[in-house]
């Protein structure tokens, strides 16, 4: 016998182990991953970081190590 999803035995009892989930085939797709859009991405992400370091030097005249040496 089953009440609001909770397991009742012939003596009355409630069982409350934990009801499985159902499983299920996610279809959209691979998300996670070396996918090219991650690729990509993470790419671009290393350029802006290079580029924006470099900027950084040429406009302050330290590197990262330089300016928090100075704080």
């Amino acid at each position: 016998m089953r009440t609001n999803g909770a397991i009742v035995d012939d003596q009355g009892k409630m069982n409350n182990f934990a009801i499985e989930p159902r499983v299920y085939v996610d279809e959209q797709g691979d998300r996670t991953g070396f996918t090219p859009y991650a690729e990509l991405l993470n790419g671009r992400l290393a350029m802006i970081g290079f580029v924006s370091l470099i900027a950084l030097e040429v406009f302050t005249g330290h590197g990262v190590f330089g300016l928090f040496a100075n704080l």
